[in-house]
C-alpha cells in the first residue's frame, strides 16, 4: 500500500464534527427528573439543551461521554450507555455535526451541587419536559422509550436510588416509567419474592410516624437468581 496516496485520499475527505450529548436522569425520592442547561455558545445560545461536547483526538465516544458526565455532575462511575446515533444533515444549524447520544441514571443526594450550578443547570419533571434545541428532545423520548424497556428486564432502576431506600421509593419510580400507578401491595410481593434485597433495621420517617423500613439492593443475590434461570420482570 502506498501511504502517501492513502494520506491524500484521507486529506481529500469531506469534514464534519462529531459530538456526545447526555441525558441525565436523576431521583429525587419522588420524581424521576432531567437535568437541562443554558447553552452558553452561538447558535442558539441561552436556550435550554442536553450537555454535551464535541468529540476530543484522544478520547473515545464513552470517554467523552463520561468526561462530560465529571464535568457537569462532578460523579464518577455512574450508570451510564450509549443510545443511538443522529445524524441528520441539517440537525445542528452550526455546522456538519453527527451526535451519539448517551443516557445516564444518577443520584441526585451525591449530585455536586457547586458543578451544576456553574453549567448554569436545573431538573425539570420527567412529565414537564420543555421544548429544547435542534432534537434533543427526540433524544429524551428516544432514551424514556429504552429506559422503559430496560426496567421491566433489568434492575437500571436501582441506580437512581440512594444505597438504602424504601419499597415505596423503588414502585415511584416504576409509576413513573410506566406512567401509572401500581398496587402498592402487589408491586411490594413481587419485589420481594426476587430475594434481591436486604432489609435493614432502619426507617425512613419522612412520610409518616410509623415510617418505612429501608432496602438495600444485594448485587450477589441478583446474580444468584439470574444464574438460577429467573427472570427479572416487574
Amino acid at each position: 500500500m502506498n501511504t502517501s496516496n492513502t494520506t491524500v485520499e484521507y486529506l481529500k475527505q469531506e469534514k464534519f464534527l462529531v459530538a456526545v450529548d447526555c441525558i441525565i436522569f436523576g431521583f429525587d425520592s419522588e420524581n424521576i427528573k432531567l437535568l437541562l442547561f443554558k447553552r452558553r455558545v452561538e447558535p442558539l445560545k441561552g436556550a435550554l439543551s442536553l450537555i454535551g461536547s464535541f468529540i476530543k483526538n484522544d478520547l473515545n465516544l464513552n470517554d467523552s461521554a463520561k468526561m462530560v458526565l465529571e464535568e457537569s455532575t462532578g460523579l464518577k462511575n455512574i450508570f451510564l450507555k450509549e443510545l443511538r446515533t443522529y445524524s441528520d444533515i441539517t440537525r445542528d444549524p452550526g455546522n456538519r455535526v453527527i451526535s451519539v447520544a448517551h443516557y445516564a441514571l444518577i443520584r441526585i443526594n451525591e449530585l455536586d451541587i457547586e458543578n451544576v450550578e456553574e453549567h448554569d443547570a436545573h431538573w425539570y419533571d420527567f412529565n414537564d419536559i420543555p421544548d429544547l434545541i435542534i432534537d434533543h428532545k427526540q433524544m429524551v423520548d428516544d432514551a424514556i422509550n429504552r429506559l422503559r424497556d430496560e426496567a421491566r428486564r433489568e434492575p437500571i432502576c436501582f441506580n437512581l436510588l440512594p444505597k438504602e431506600f424504601t419499597i415505596p421509593q423503588l414502585q415511584a419510580i416504576y409509576e413513573c416509567f410506566y406512567q401509572k400507578k401500581l398496587d402498592s401491595r402487589n408491586f411490594r410481593k413481587k419485589i420481594v419474592s426476587f430475594d434481591i434485597l436486604n432489609k435493614t433495621t432502619r426507617k425512613d420517617k419522612t412520610s409518616s410516624k410509623k415510617g418505612a423500613f429501608l432496602y438495600v439492593f444485594n448485587k450477589r443475590k441478583f446474580k444468584t437468581f439470574i444464574a438460577k434461570g429467573n427472570r427479572f420482570q416487574l
